[in-house]
Protein backbone atom coordinates (compact mmCIF):
# COMPACT_ATOMS: atom_id res chain seq x y z
CA UNK A 1 0.00 0.00 0.00
CA UNK A 2 2.73 2.30 1.08
CA UNK A 3 4.22 1.41 -2.56
CA UNK A 4 0.81 2.71 -4.33
CA UNK A 5 1.05 5.99 -2.15
CA UNK A 6 4.06 6.69 -3.41
CA UNK A 7 3.60 6.32 -6.76
CA UNK A 8 0.85 8.47 -6.84
CA UNK A 9 2.43 10.83 -5.04
CA UNK A 10 5.20 11.27 -6.73
CA UNK A 11 2.69 11.14 -10.15
CA UNK A 12 0.88 13.84 -8.49
CA UNK A 13 2.72 16.56 -6.84
CA UNK A 14 5.72 15.71 -9.26
CA UNK A 15 8.40 18.56 -9.36
CA UNK A 16 6.33 20.39 -6.47
CA UNK A 17 8.45 17.76 -4.59
CA UNK A 18 11.71 19.71 -3.71
CA UNK A 19 13.47 17.10 -1.24
CA UNK A 20 12.81 13.53 -2.29
CA UNK A 21 12.84 12.71 1.57
CA UNK A 22 9.77 14.31 1.93
CA UNK A 23 7.55 11.95 0.25
CA UNK A 24 8.44 9.47 3.37
CA UNK A 25 6.51 12.33 5.10
CA UNK A 26 3.81 11.96 2.73
CA UNK A 27 3.31 8.53 2.59
CA UNK A 28 3.37 8.61 6.43
CA UNK A 29 -0.01 11.31 6.16
CA UNK A 30 -1.23 8.53 4.08
CA UNK A 31 -1.11 5.68 6.44
CA UNK A 32 -1.62 7.37 9.83
CA UNK A 33 -5.12 8.91 8.26
CA UNK A 34 -6.03 5.98 5.61
CA UNK A 35 -5.59 8.23 2.46
CA UNK A 36 -4.55 7.10 -0.70
CA UNK A 37 -1.88 9.45 -2.18
CA UNK A 38 -4.24 10.85 -4.70
CA UNK A 39 -6.99 11.65 -1.98
CA UNK A 40 -3.83 13.65 0.03
CA UNK A 41 -2.82 15.26 -2.93
CA UNK A 42 -6.32 17.04 -3.44
CA UNK A 43 -6.61 17.71 0.78
CA UNK A 44 -3.02 19.41 -0.02
CA UNK A 45 -4.42 21.61 -3.34
CA UNK A 46 -7.95 22.62 -0.92
CA UNK A 47 -5.22 24.02 1.66
CA UNK A 48 -2.97 25.90 -0.12
CA UNK A 49 -3.92 26.03 -3.90
CA UNK A 50 -4.44 29.83 -4.78
CA UNK A 51 -6.57 30.45 -7.66
CA UNK A 52 -6.83 33.63 -9.60
CA UNK A 53 -5.61 34.52 -13.02
CA UNK A 54 -3.38 31.41 -12.89
CA UNK A 55 -3.41 28.57 -10.19
CA UNK A 56 -0.41 28.79 -8.22
CA UNK A 57 1.12 25.77 -6.13
CA UNK A 58 3.77 26.05 -3.81
CA UNK A 59 6.32 23.57 -3.32
CA UNK A 60 5.93 20.93 -1.21
CA UNK A 61 8.52 22.19 2.35
CA UNK A 62 8.42 20.96 5.68
CA UNK A 63 6.39 23.86 6.88
CA UNK A 64 3.35 23.23 4.16
CA UNK A 65 3.10 19.38 5.47
CA UNK A 66 2.96 20.76 8.91
CA UNK A 67 0.13 22.24 8.24
CA UNK A 68 -1.51 19.74 6.05
CA UNK A 69 -1.02 17.76 9.08
CA UNK A 70 -2.71 19.88 11.24
CA UNK A 71 -5.54 20.20 9.14
CA UNK A 72 -5.84 16.19 8.65
CA UNK A 73 -6.10 16.41 12.24
CA UNK A 74 -8.77 18.89 12.90
CA UNK A 75 -10.56 17.39 10.29
CA UNK A 76 -10.56 14.10 11.64
CA UNK A 77 -11.69 15.55 15.47
CA UNK A 78 -14.90 16.92 13.69
CA UNK A 79 -15.43 13.54 12.04
CA UNK A 80 -15.68 12.08 15.57
CA UNK A 81 -17.77 15.03 17.59
CA UNK A 82 -20.12 14.51 14.65
CA UNK A 83 -20.29 10.97 15.41
CA UNK A 84 -20.51 11.03 18.35
CA UNK A 85 -23.09 13.80 18.01
CA UNK A 86 -24.90 11.18 15.41
CA UNK A 87 -24.74 8.53 18.25
CA UNK A 88 -26.17 10.56 20.69
CA UNK A 89 -29.72 11.70 19.14
CA UNK A 90 -30.28 7.96 18.14
CA UNK A 91 -29.96 7.33 21.84
CA UNK A 92 -32.37 9.74 23.04
CA UNK A 93 -34.32 10.24 20.04
CA UNK A 94 -35.66 7.04 20.07
CA UNK A 95 -39.21 7.49 17.75
CA UNK A 96 -38.27 11.04 17.21
CA UNK A 97 -38.06 12.74 13.85
CA UNK A 98 -34.21 14.83 13.90
CA UNK A 99 -36.79 18.25 13.47
CA UNK A 100 -38.42 17.34 16.40
CA UNK A 101 -35.11 16.87 18.22
CA UNK A 102 -34.35 20.05 16.73
CA UNK A 103 -36.90 22.12 18.41
CA UNK A 104 -36.87 20.51 21.49
CA UNK A 105 -36.19 22.94 24.05
CA UNK A 106 -36.03 25.89 22.05
CA UNK A 107 -39.38 27.23 22.61
CA UNK A 108 -38.03 30.55 23.61
CA UNK A 109 -36.51 30.92 19.92
CA UNK A 110 -38.88 29.73 17.62
CA UNK A 111 -40.66 31.89 15.38
CA UNK A 112 -43.57 29.57 14.24
CA UNK A 113 -44.90 27.01 16.94
CA UNK A 114 -44.77 22.94 15.93
CA UNK A 115 -47.54 21.24 14.49
CA UNK A 116 -49.36 19.16 16.92
CA UNK A 117 -48.08 15.80 16.49
CA UNK A 118 -50.83 12.55 16.90
CA UNK A 119 -49.58 10.18 19.45
CA UNK A 120 -48.05 7.02 17.78
CA UNK A 121 -50.57 4.24 16.58
CA UNK A 122 -51.41 2.91 19.63
CA UNK A 123 -52.72 6.01 21.08
CA UNK A 124 -54.62 9.28 20.06
CA UNK A 125 -54.14 12.38 19.45
CA UNK A 126 -55.65 14.38 22.43
CA UNK A 127 -57.81 17.15 20.52
CA UNK A 128 -59.36 14.48 18.55
CA UNK A 129 -60.87 12.42 21.26
CA UNK A 130 -64.21 12.38 21.71
CA UNK A 131 -65.80 14.07 24.28
CA UNK A 132 -62.39 15.54 25.68
CA UNK A 133 -61.73 12.08 27.46
CA UNK A 134 -59.36 10.02 27.61
CA UNK A 135 -58.50 6.45 27.99
CA UNK A 136 -55.63 4.48 29.21
CA UNK A 137 -53.95 1.35 27.34
CA UNK A 138 -55.09 -0.81 30.30
CA UNK A 139 -58.31 -0.70 32.65
CA UNK A 140 -58.37 2.10 34.91
CA UNK A 141 -60.16 3.36 38.02
CA UNK A 142 -59.84 6.88 36.79
CA UNK A 143 -61.06 8.91 33.54
CA UNK A 144 -59.21 12.17 32.69
CA UNK A 145 -61.06 14.93 31.13
CA UNK A 146 -59.80 18.20 29.55
CA UNK A 147 -62.14 20.10 27.91
CA UNK A 148 -60.26 22.72 26.55
CA UNK A 149 -58.12 20.65 24.90
CA UNK A 150 -61.36 19.77 22.76
CA UNK A 151 -62.31 23.47 22.23
CA UNK A 152 -59.20 24.68 20.87
CA UNK A 153 -56.31 23.06 18.57
CA UNK A 154 -52.98 23.14 20.22
CA UNK A 155 -51.80 25.60 17.24
CA UNK A 156 -54.15 27.66 18.93
CA UNK A 157 -53.00 27.07 22.36
CA UNK A 158 -49.12 26.98 20.99
CA UNK A 159 -49.71 30.12 19.78
CA UNK A 160 -46.75 33.00 18.93
CA UNK A 161 -45.71 35.05 20.91
CA UNK A 162 -43.55 38.35 21.29
CA UNK A 163 -45.82 39.64 18.50
CA UNK A 164 -48.36 41.27 20.48
CA UNK A 165 -49.76 44.79 19.52
CA UNK A 166 -50.46 47.58 21.67
CA UNK A 167 -54.14 47.94 20.65
CA UNK A 168 -54.45 43.86 21.34
CA UNK A 169 -53.24 44.43 24.79
CA UNK A 170 -55.68 47.45 25.95
CA UNK A 171 -58.51 45.06 24.66
CA UNK A 172 -57.56 42.29 26.74
CA UNK A 173 -57.22 44.57 29.70
CA UNK A 174 -60.08 46.18 29.05
CA UNK A 175 -62.60 43.04 28.40
CA UNK A 176 -61.48 42.15 32.07
CA UNK A 177 -62.69 45.03 33.80
CA UNK A 178 -66.01 44.81 31.59
CA UNK A 179 -66.45 41.36 32.26
CA UNK A 180 -66.65 42.46 35.74
CA UNK A 181 -68.39 44.92 35.84
CA UNK A 182 -71.62 43.01 34.16
CA UNK A 183 -71.07 40.35 37.32
CA UNK A 184 -71.03 42.66 39.53
CA UNK A 185 -74.06 44.55 38.33
CA UNK A 186 -76.55 41.80 38.23
CA UNK A 187 -75.13 39.93 41.69
CA UNK A 188 -75.60 43.67 43.56
CA UNK A 189 -78.23 44.86 41.25
CA UNK A 190 -76.54 47.58 40.20
CA UNK A 191 -78.45 50.10 38.03
CA UNK A 192 -75.52 52.19 36.32
CA UNK A 193 -71.44 52.46 36.81
CA UNK A 194 -70.35 55.87 37.32
CA UNK A 195 -67.18 57.47 36.22
CA UNK A 196 -64.33 57.54 38.93
CA UNK A 197 -62.86 61.05 36.66
CA UNK A 198 -65.50 62.75 36.66
CA UNK A 199 -66.70 65.24 39.76
CA UNK A 200 -70.21 64.51 41.51
CA UNK A 201 -71.66 65.15 44.20
CA UNK A 202 -73.06 61.61 44.71
CA UNK A 203 -71.89 58.71 45.84
CA UNK A 204 -71.91 56.06 42.47
CA UNK A 205 -70.55 52.85 42.29
CA UNK A 206 -67.29 52.10 40.26
CA UNK A 207 -65.33 49.20 38.62
CA UNK A 208 -61.75 49.10 37.59
CA UNK A 209 -58.08 47.67 38.08
CA UNK A 210 -55.72 48.95 40.44
CA UNK A 211 -52.53 50.56 39.40
CA UNK A 212 -49.55 51.89 40.49
CA UNK A 213 -49.51 56.14 40.24
CA UNK A 214 -48.08 58.06 37.34
CA UNK A 215 -44.96 58.12 39.25
CA UNK A 216 -44.17 54.02 40.78
CA UNK A 217 -44.16 51.57 38.69
CA UNK A 218 -44.03 47.55 39.45
CA UNK A 219 -40.34 48.44 38.18
CA UNK A 220 -39.91 50.30 41.15
CA UNK A 221 -38.52 49.46 44.52
CA UNK A 222 -41.50 51.17 45.85
CA UNK A 223 -44.43 48.58 46.81
CA UNK A 224 -48.36 49.14 46.62
CA UNK A 225 -49.11 51.51 49.52
CA UNK A 226 -52.71 53.67 50.08
CA UNK A 227 -50.39 56.54 48.60
CA UNK A 228 -50.25 55.73 45.30
CA UNK A 229 -53.34 53.76 45.02
CA UNK A 230 -54.95 54.49 41.57
CA UNK A 231 -58.07 53.19 39.90
CA UNK A 232 -57.91 52.76 36.38
CA UNK A 233 -61.55 52.21 34.60
CA UNK A 234 -61.98 50.68 30.97
CA UNK A 235 -62.56 52.85 27.79
CA UNK A 236 -66.46 51.98 28.31
CA UNK A 237 -66.98 53.41 31.21
CA UNK A 238 -64.33 55.99 31.83
CA UNK A 239 -62.59 56.64 28.81
CA UNK A 240 -59.37 54.41 30.34
CA UNK A 241 -58.67 57.48 32.95
CA UNK A 242 -56.62 56.74 35.84
CA UNK A 243 -57.75 58.32 38.78
CA UNK A 244 -56.05 58.07 42.78
CA UNK A 245 -57.68 56.93 45.28
CA UNK A 246 -58.45 57.61 48.97
CA UNK A 247 -59.22 55.77 51.00
CA UNK A 248 -61.81 57.42 53.67
CA UNK A 249 -60.92 56.27 57.44
CA UNK A 250 -64.47 55.05 57.88
CA UNK A 251 -64.69 52.96 54.45
CA UNK A 252 -66.21 49.28 55.06
CA UNK A 253 -66.18 46.30 53.76
CA UNK A 254 -69.82 45.36 52.46
CA UNK A 255 -70.50 41.73 52.52
CA UNK A 256 -67.31 40.30 52.94
CA UNK A 257 -66.54 36.58 54.42
CA UNK A 258 -67.10 37.26 58.09
CA UNK A 259 -63.79 38.02 60.29
CA UNK A 260 -61.42 38.77 57.31
CA UNK A 261 -61.01 42.28 58.58
CA UNK A 262 -60.00 44.22 55.55
CA UNK A 263 -59.30 44.39 51.71
CA UNK A 264 -55.71 43.07 49.69
CA UNK A 265 -55.11 45.08 47.22
CA UNK A 266 -52.67 44.33 44.52
CA UNK A 267 -51.57 45.70 40.75
CA UNK A 268 -54.01 44.33 38.65
CA UNK A 269 -56.58 43.49 40.54
CA UNK A 270 -60.43 44.01 39.38
CA UNK A 271 -62.31 45.95 42.38
CA UNK A 272 -65.55 47.01 42.77
CA UNK A 273 -65.81 50.52 44.87
CA UNK A 274 -68.59 52.88 46.13
CA UNK A 275 -67.70 56.32 46.70
CA UNK A 276 -67.51 60.13 44.87
CA UNK A 277 -65.05 62.48 43.74
CA UNK A 278 -65.66 65.78 45.01
CA UNK A 279 -63.24 67.63 42.10
CA UNK A 280 -60.01 67.22 44.62
CA UNK A 281 -58.68 65.46 41.57
CA UNK A 282 -59.44 62.37 43.90
CA UNK A 283 -61.96 59.22 44.26
CA UNK A 284 -62.95 59.10 48.28
CA UNK A 285 -63.99 55.26 48.59
CA UNK A 286 -66.34 54.91 51.34
CA UNK A 287 -67.67 51.39 51.28
CA UNK A 288 -65.84 48.35 49.33
CA UNK A 289 -67.83 45.34 47.08
CA UNK A 290 -66.50 42.03 47.46
CA UNK A 291 -66.60 40.29 43.85
CA UNK A 292 -68.82 37.89 43.34
CA UNK A 293 -67.40 34.13 44.22
CA UNK A 294 -67.68 31.39 41.65
CA UNK A 295 -70.60 28.84 41.82
CA UNK A 296 -70.10 25.88 43.95
CA UNK A 297 -68.19 22.76 42.60
CA UNK A 298 -70.09 20.58 41.44
CA UNK A 299 -70.46 17.12 42.88
CA UNK A 300 -70.81 13.93 41.73
CA UNK A 301 -72.50 11.26 43.44
CA UNK A 302 -70.63 8.23 42.78
CA UNK A 303 -69.57 5.12 44.99
CA UNK A 304 -65.62 4.76 44.24
CA UNK A 305 -63.16 6.05 45.54
CA UNK A 306 -59.44 6.91 44.52
CA UNK A 307 -55.87 8.48 45.58
CA UNK A 308 -54.65 11.30 43.79
CA UNK A 309 -50.78 11.64 44.40
CA UNK A 310 -49.81 16.02 43.64
CA UNK A 311 -45.79 16.93 43.14
CA UNK A 312 -44.09 19.76 41.56
CA UNK A 313 -40.32 20.40 39.81
CA UNK A 314 -37.78 21.04 39.98
CA UNK A 315 -36.98 17.45 40.85
CA UNK A 316 -33.54 17.60 41.40
CA UNK A 317 -31.57 19.84 43.78
CA UNK A 318 -29.97 22.93 41.85
CA UNK A 319 -26.35 21.43 43.26
CA UNK A 320 -26.78 18.17 41.08
CA UNK A 321 -28.73 16.60 38.13
CA UNK A 322 -29.17 13.20 40.18
CA UNK A 323 -32.59 13.64 40.41
CA UNK A 324 -32.76 11.92 44.18
CA UNK A 325 -36.05 13.72 45.41
CA UNK A 326 -37.44 12.41 41.88
CA UNK A 327 -36.45 9.08 42.58
CA UNK A 328 -37.31 8.98 46.48
CA UNK A 329 -40.80 10.05 45.07
CA UNK A 330 -41.04 7.12 42.56
CA UNK A 331 -40.53 4.78 45.41
CA UNK A 332 -42.97 6.51 47.72
CA UNK A 333 -45.56 6.01 44.97
CA UNK A 334 -44.82 2.49 44.06
CA UNK A 335 -45.53 1.28 47.52
CA UNK A 336 -48.54 3.72 48.18
CA UNK A 337 -49.61 2.86 45.01
CA UNK A 338 -51.97 5.89 43.92
CA UNK A 339 -54.90 5.63 41.14
CA UNK A 340 -53.70 8.70 39.77
CA UNK A 341 -50.32 11.13 39.66
CA UNK A 342 -50.26 14.70 38.53
CA UNK A 343 -46.95 16.21 38.19
CA UNK A 344 -46.12 19.45 37.45
CA UNK A 345 -42.92 21.04 35.91
CA UNK A 346 -40.13 21.74 35.81
CA UNK A 347 -39.15 18.03 34.78
CA UNK A 348 -35.57 19.88 32.82
CA UNK A 349 -35.52 23.11 34.50
CA UNK A 350 -33.96 25.58 32.13
CA UNK A 351 -32.32 27.54 35.37
CA UNK A 352 -30.71 24.70 36.56
CA UNK A 353 -27.05 25.92 37.58
CA UNK A 354 -25.28 23.27 35.12
CA UNK A 355 -27.71 23.82 32.58
CA UNK A 356 -27.06 27.54 32.78
CA UNK A 357 -23.39 27.14 32.92
CA UNK A 358 -23.32 24.41 29.67
CA UNK A 359 -22.19 21.48 32.37
CA UNK A 360 -24.19 19.01 30.34
CA UNK A 361 -23.04 16.75 28.28
CA UNK A 362 -26.41 15.14 27.15
CA UNK A 363 -29.20 16.63 24.85
CA UNK A 364 -32.57 17.99 26.43
CA UNK A 365 -34.26 14.63 25.18
CA UNK A 366 -31.74 12.36 26.30
CA UNK A 367 -31.63 13.80 29.82
CA UNK A 368 -35.34 14.09 30.15
CA UNK A 369 -35.73 10.28 28.74
CA UNK A 370 -33.23 8.75 31.21
CA UNK A 371 -33.74 10.53 34.19
CA UNK A 372 -38.04 11.08 34.07
CA UNK A 373 -39.68 8.92 31.30
CA UNK A 374 -38.24 5.96 31.57
CA UNK A 375 -38.56 5.62 35.39
CA UNK A 376 -42.10 6.84 35.17
CA UNK A 377 -42.72 4.43 32.63
CA UNK A 378 -40.95 1.95 35.17
CA UNK A 379 -43.37 3.00 37.63
CA UNK A 380 -46.60 2.40 35.78
CA UNK A 381 -45.47 -0.63 34.76
CA UNK A 382 -45.35 -1.71 38.18
CA UNK A 383 -48.79 0.19 39.02
CA UNK A 384 -51.00 -1.19 36.00
CA UNK A 385 -54.18 0.93 35.76
CA UNK A 386 -52.70 4.87 37.22
CA UNK A 387 -53.37 7.50 35.15
CA UNK A 388 -50.34 10.18 34.99
CA UNK A 389 -51.35 14.38 33.86
CA UNK A 390 -48.57 16.56 33.51
CA UNK A 391 -48.49 20.41 33.36
CA UNK A 392 -45.60 21.90 32.02
CA UNK A 393 -43.79 24.80 33.38
CA UNK A 394 -42.20 28.05 31.40
CA UNK A 395 -38.78 26.92 32.50
CA UNK A 396 -39.51 23.91 31.00
CA UNK A 397 -36.51 23.18 28.46
CA UNK A 398 -38.54 20.19 26.51
CA UNK A 399 -41.48 22.32 25.99
CA UNK A 400 -41.30 24.27 22.77
CA UNK A 401 -43.55 26.99 24.25
CA UNK A 402 -42.06 29.27 27.05
CA UNK A 403 -44.83 31.94 27.82
CA UNK A 404 -48.18 31.56 30.12
CA UNK A 405 -50.36 30.76 29.33
CA UNK A 406 -48.50 27.76 28.20
CA UNK A 407 -49.29 25.15 25.65
CA UNK A 408 -49.03 21.37 26.64
CA UNK A 409 -45.85 19.07 26.26
CA UNK A 410 -45.87 18.09 22.81
CA UNK A 411 -47.15 14.23 22.15
CA UNK A 412 -43.71 12.94 20.90
CA UNK A 413 -42.69 14.39 24.55
CA UNK A 414 -44.62 11.68 26.67
CA UNK A 415 -44.97 9.31 24.14
CA UNK A 416 -47.05 7.02 26.65
CA UNK A 417 -50.83 6.37 25.96
CA UNK A 418 -51.09 6.48 30.37
CA UNK A 419 -49.52 9.82 30.53
CA UNK A 420 -51.37 12.71 29.67
CA UNK A 421 -50.27 16.12 28.51
CA UNK A 422 -52.12 19.56 29.60
CA UNK A 423 -51.54 22.95 28.83
CA UNK A 424 -50.16 25.79 31.97
CA UNK A 425 -52.60 26.57 33.46
CA UNK A 426 -55.33 23.86 33.07
CA UNK A 427 -58.64 22.55 34.35
CA UNK A 428 -59.62 19.23 33.45
CA UNK A 429 -61.39 16.35 35.72
CA UNK A 430 -60.49 13.12 37.49
CA UNK A 431 -63.83 11.12 37.50
CA UNK A 432 -65.53 14.17 37.39
CA UNK A 433 -63.81 15.47 40.20
CA UNK A 434 -62.89 19.29 38.53
CA UNK A 435 -59.53 20.26 39.38
CA UNK A 436 -57.63 23.37 38.55
CA UNK A 437 -53.64 23.35 38.58
CA UNK A 438 -50.83 25.90 37.71
CA UNK A 439 -47.08 25.89 37.78
CA UNK A 440 -46.98 29.55 38.45
CA UNK A 441 -46.02 30.48 41.80
CA UNK A 442 -48.54 32.97 41.88
CA UNK A 443 -49.19 32.85 45.60
CA UNK A 444 -45.85 33.90 46.03
CA UNK A 445 -46.03 37.05 43.47
CA UNK A 446 -49.14 37.93 45.58
CA UNK A 447 -47.57 38.24 48.70
CA UNK A 448 -44.90 40.03 47.47
CA UNK A 449 -47.31 42.49 46.19
CA UNK A 450 -50.18 43.00 47.78
CA UNK A 451 -51.01 45.96 50.21
CA UNK A 452 -53.89 44.92 52.57
CA UNK A 453 -55.80 47.48 54.59
CA UNK A 454 -57.87 46.84 57.68
CA UNK A 455 -61.40 47.94 57.41
CA UNK A 456 -65.15 47.48 59.46
CA UNK A 457 -67.08 44.86 58.16
CA UNK A 458 -71.10 45.31 57.48
CA UNK A 459 -73.47 42.68 56.93
CA UNK A 460 -70.74 39.60 56.85
CA UNK A 461 -71.22 36.26 54.97
CA UNK A 462 -70.85 33.38 57.30
CA UNK A 463 -68.08 30.64 56.40
CA UNK A 464 -68.70 27.67 54.98
CA UNK A 465 -68.30 24.29 57.26
CA UNK A 466 -64.97 23.10 57.62
CA UNK A 467 -63.89 26.30 55.70
CA UNK A 468 -60.67 28.02 56.45
CA UNK A 469 -60.74 31.36 58.66
CA UNK A 470 -61.30 34.18 56.65
CA UNK A 471 -58.56 35.82 58.56
CA UNK A 472 -55.74 33.50 57.76
CA UNK A 473 -53.11 34.84 55.61
CA UNK A 474 -52.57 31.97 52.65
CA UNK A 475 -56.17 31.77 53.02
CA UNK A 476 -56.48 35.32 51.64
CA UNK A 477 -54.13 34.79 49.18
CA UNK A 478 -55.95 31.81 47.68
CA UNK A 479 -59.17 33.69 47.88
CA UNK A 480 -58.09 35.95 45.60
CA UNK A 481 -57.61 33.56 42.96
CA UNK A 482 -60.91 32.60 43.39
CA UNK A 483 -62.82 35.97 43.59
CA UNK A 484 -60.55 37.41 40.37
CA UNK A 485 -61.20 34.16 38.84
CA UNK A 486 -57.87 34.44 37.47
CA UNK A 487 -54.73 31.82 37.87
CA UNK A 488 -52.45 35.32 37.60
CA UNK A 489 -54.95 38.07 38.32
CA UNK A 490 -51.16 40.37 38.35
CA UNK A 491 -50.91 42.74 36.02
CA UNK A 492 -47.92 43.87 35.68
CA UNK A 493 -45.89 40.73 37.04
CA UNK A 494 -42.92 42.33 39.74
CA UNK A 495 -39.97 43.09 37.35
CA UNK A 496 -37.78 40.88 39.21
CA UNK A 497 -40.15 37.83 39.23
CA UNK A 498 -41.56 38.41 35.43
CA UNK A 499 -39.11 35.80 34.21
CA UNK A 500 -40.86 33.21 36.38
CA UNK A 501 -44.07 34.10 33.93
CA UNK A 502 -43.57 35.22 30.75
CA UNK A 503 -47.11 36.57 30.64
CA UNK A 504 -48.74 37.38 27.79
CA UNK A 505 -51.35 39.54 27.53
CA UNK A 506 -52.98 39.60 24.34
CA UNK A 507 -54.11 35.54 25.65
CA UNK A 508 -54.39 36.11 29.32
CA UNK A 509 -58.10 34.99 28.66
CA UNK A 510 -56.80 31.79 28.78
CA UNK A 511 -56.36 32.49 32.30
CA UNK A 512 -59.45 32.47 33.27
CA UNK A 513 -60.63 29.61 35.90
CA UNK A 514 -64.47 28.25 34.56
CA UNK A 515 -67.24 30.28 34.69
CA UNK A 516 -69.83 27.47 35.50
CA UNK A 517 -68.40 26.29 38.94
CA UNK A 518 -65.03 26.67 40.83
CA UNK A 519 -62.63 23.30 40.99
CA UNK A 520 -63.00 21.51 43.47
CA UNK A 521 -59.34 21.39 44.02
CA UNK A 522 -57.12 24.05 43.20
CA UNK A 523 -53.08 23.38 43.16
CA UNK A 524 -50.84 26.61 43.23
CA UNK A 525 -47.17 25.22 44.05
CA UNK A 526 -44.97 28.28 45.72
CA UNK A 527 -41.40 28.66 47.64
CA UNK A 528 -43.94 29.46 50.59
CA UNK A 529 -44.60 26.79 53.07
CA UNK A 530 -46.74 23.76 52.05
CA UNK A 531 -50.23 24.07 53.35
CA UNK A 532 -54.25 23.02 52.69
CA UNK A 533 -56.86 25.40 52.84
CA UNK A 534 -60.79 25.73 52.16
CA UNK A 535 -62.00 28.40 50.51
CA UNK A 536 -65.85 28.81 49.86
CA UNK A 537 -65.87 24.67 48.57
CA UNK A 538 -62.64 24.56 47.01
CA UNK A 539 -59.54 22.79 48.61
CA UNK A 540 -56.73 24.98 47.57
CA UNK A 541 -53.27 22.77 48.01
CA UNK A 542 -49.65 24.15 47.77
CA UNK A 543 -47.74 21.02 47.66
CA UNK A 544 -44.41 22.99 47.36
CA UNK A 545 -41.64 21.51 45.32
CA UNK A 546 -39.78 17.64 45.00
CA UNK A 547 -36.52 19.68 46.11
CA UNK A 548 -38.47 21.04 49.28
CA UNK A 549 -39.11 17.39 50.30
CA UNK A 550 -42.80 17.53 50.05
CA UNK A 551 -45.13 16.05 48.01
CA UNK A 552 -49.50 16.12 48.56
CA UNK A 553 -51.52 12.54 48.56
CA UNK A 554 -55.46 13.19 47.81
CA UNK A 555 -58.33 11.20 48.77
CA UNK A 556 -61.38 11.41 46.93
CA UNK A 557 -64.44 9.69 47.78
CA UNK A 558 -67.94 10.02 47.32
CA UNK A 559 -67.53 12.62 44.14
CA UNK A 560 -65.62 15.04 46.48
CA UNK A 561 -62.45 15.92 48.32
CA UNK A 562 -62.46 13.75 51.33
CA UNK A 563 -58.99 14.36 52.73
CA UNK A 564 -55.84 16.15 51.92
CA UNK A 565 -52.05 14.92 53.66
CA UNK A 566 -49.08 16.77 53.19
CA UNK A 567 -46.00 14.09 52.97
CA UNK A 568 -42.23 14.29 53.57
CA UNK A 569 -40.47 12.51 51.00
CA UNK A 570 -38.22 12.00 54.00
CA UNK A 571 -40.68 9.85 56.33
Amino acid sequence: MDAENRAELSEKFGNLLTDDALIDQLVDLCRNYNLTGENLFYKWEAKYLTVGISSIRPPVTKETIEGLKEQLLEDAKQVKKQAQIAQRGRGALGGLQRKDLFNLGRGSIKAEPLEHKPFASTSTSFSTVPDAKWRTAGPSKVTVSCPDLQKTTRRERSYRYMYEKISERSLALDDRIDDFAELVQSVHNIEDFGDPAASSEEKTTVVGRIVFDADSTSASPVKLNEAILTLESSRSMGSGARIPLRLDPSVRLKEGKKGIGGVGFFPGAIVSLRGKNGGGGWFTVTEVLPLPPLPAPDVLETNGSFSVAVACGPFTADADLNYEPWKQLLAKWKTEKPEAIVLIGPFVDCAHTSIKNGEVDMLPAELFRTTILEPLQQLLDSLPGTVVVTVPSVRDIVSDHAVFPQAELASNVFDDPRIYSVPNPSQFTLNGVSFGVSSVDVLFHLRKEEFFRPMSEINSVALEDNETPASDAMAKLCRHILQQRSFYPIFPPPLDLAHEVNLDVTHSARLKLAEDAAPAVLVLPSKLKQFHKTIDQTAVVNPSFATKGTYANLKIAAGKLAQVDICKLSE
